[in-house]
């Protein structure tokens, strides 16, 4: 009668151990583990604030006597109704600082990634070089710059160039000129990045089938850059939108965003379930364009290389 093989025997092949429920719950622990700190993060300093302004925008009560939760929900109403003029301006402004710095940072990226040579690093530093100094102090400049006797329109009045009346700060193009000079290295960067990682065989295989430049643009460098300029458009048009310095150091009355009265609301007139709705009304609405153009420009997945 033959014995059973043993587990010793020499020459007995061991099956491999199949990998049990503790293995698949460690490396189940492990993406957990490692998306843990950001989570933690934006649970912290995103989703907390949001829940508590929300609930601050349904609230009624005087800075006095305090705020109660009461679903007033008329607050939104009210404050769309009173500021509608703004939050449409501050859109407005958004999209022309988006399509602006789009057409000025387009080129510029393309010559720096295509033609930059050795010099790439260089040309990117030029960009970056206005972020070494505060953002307010970049404001201030330019409001010394368009000041209606300043070092520009100073000049232009003594040389008669220009009349003694004309003046462009306190105007729209002086605020949209604030905006688009802060903001545009937020556009010019992602379209290098996007520009940088161009293959060079493909522009060759176009030339290669008689393309032209023209359409070699856009029918391959343009379609290859949206993720760019996608990326870009994000980056300038939201935080543009939400902006409140340009407009109130180089602006007027006329000229107000809704970025300012947010800031009015909660620090001068202490009307905070006011300033909160109107948050989240300008969140809405960023939201709302952003899902259009995500829609309009192409799938979202292809865009970001996901």
């Amino acid at each position: 009668m033959e014995r059973p093989l043993q587990r010793s025997d020499p020459g007995l092949i061991e099956p491999r151990d199949k990998p049990g429920e503790d293995d698949r719950g460690r490396k189940g622990f492990v993406p957990f583990f490692l998306t843990f700190p950001g989570s933690l993060w934006l649970i912290i300093f995103f989703l907390i604030p949001m829940a508590t302004m929300m609930s601050l925008s349904l609230q009624e009560g005087t800075i006095e006597t305090g705020y109660r939760l009461t679903g007033h929900w008329q607050t939104y109403v009210e404050a769309l109704g009173k500021y509608d003029t703004q939050l449409i301006r501050s859109l407005i402004y958004g999209l022309v600082v988006t399509v602006a710095t789009l057409a000025i940072s387009y080129p510029m990226a393309y010559w720096i990634a295509l033609y930059g040579g050795r010099r790439k690093n260089l040309f990117l530093l030029l960009i970056l070089l206005p972020f070494f100094t505060p953002f307010i102090i970049r404001t201030l400049s330019w409001k010394f710059i368009l000041a209606d006797n300043g070092i520009v329109l100073g000049n232009l009045k003594e040389w008669g160039l220009l009349t003694e009346g004309y003046q462009v700060l306190a105007t729209q193009s002086a605020v949209l000129a604030g905006l688009i000079y802060n903001f545009l290295p937020f556009m010019a960067l992602p379209l290098y990045v996007a520009l940088e990682r161009l293959d060079p065989s493909m522009l060759d295989a176009a030339k290669d089938l008689y393309s032209n430049k023209r359409q070699t643009f856009l029918r391959v460098t343009l379609p290859l850059s949206l993720p760019g300029v996608f990326a870009g458009s994000l980056l300038t048009f939201i935080p543009s939108v939400g902006d409140f310095l340009n407009s109130e150091l180089l602006g007027s009355v006329n000229t107000t965003m809704i970025g300012q009265v947010i800031q009015r609301e909660f620090l001068v007139n202490s009307d905070y379930p006011e300033g909160a709705a109107l948050s989240f009304l300008l969140m809405f609405g960023v939201l709302a364009l952003v899902f259009l153009y995500t829609r309009a420009i192409g799938n979202t997945e292809e865009l970001t290389g996901g």
